[in-house]
Formats: C-alpha cells, sequence, structure tokens
C-alpha cells in the first residue's frame, strides 16, 4: 500500500469564516472521491489542527500500489476537485508520498 499525505496552507487573504468554508468544501471534495477512483482505497481530510499547527488542512489517502497514485493524481474527478476547489485558495503544498 502507499500512503499519499499533503499538508497545505491557505492564503493569508482570507478571513477566518472564509477560511473555515474553503476547509469544508476542500473537504468535501476530496472525501467525495472516495469510491469513484480505481485503487484509493481510503482519504480523509483534516481541517482542525490544533493551534500549535504551521497548516491549515491535511490530506491522508491510502492506495493499493504507486500505480493506483499516479492513475488518482491524473483522474478526471481529482483534477476537478483540485483545480475547483484547493488549489485557487492554497498558497503552500508538502507533500509526502510513502509505502507502508
Amino acid at each position: 500500500m502507499v500512503k499519499h499525505v499533503i499538508l497545505w496552507t491557505l492564503k493569508e487573504e482570507y478571513s477566518r469564516e472564509e477560511k473555515e468554508s474553503i476547509k469544508a468544501g476542500i473537504k468535501e471534495g476530496l472525501e467525495g472521491l472516495k469510491g469513484q477512483i480505481p485503487g484509493l482505497l481510503d482519504i480523509k481530510v483534516n481541517v482542525n489542527g490544533l493551534s500549535s499547527s504551521n497548516a491549515d488542512l491535511m490530506l491522508d489517502s491510502t492506495f493499493e500500489n504507486e500505480d493506483a497514485l499516479k492513475t488518482y493524481a491524473k483522474h478526471p474527478a481529482h483534477v476537478a476537485v483540485a483545480d475547483g476547489k484547493v488549489r485557487p485558495y492554497t498558497a503552500s503544498r508538502t507533500c509526502l508520498d510513502y509505502e507502508v
């Protein structure tokens, strides 16, 4: 199995209320991909970090293998969520992919 973990920081221009709405939209969009993409076993978005955090939200996803992760990256449903709900609002992205 392969884990795909991403940490995002939202753009600073948004108010607290706007950030909460954006995070909810990202969570809904990404978690809604479960069952749509072959090889995607689990996908969760954590939007409730502690005050000690320096990221706004985290994606924690699990794939059958590295090929399934590559399929996910190009899948039209994922690309639509990434382009519509994630990329326009994020200032930074950090990714770690690893085998379990």
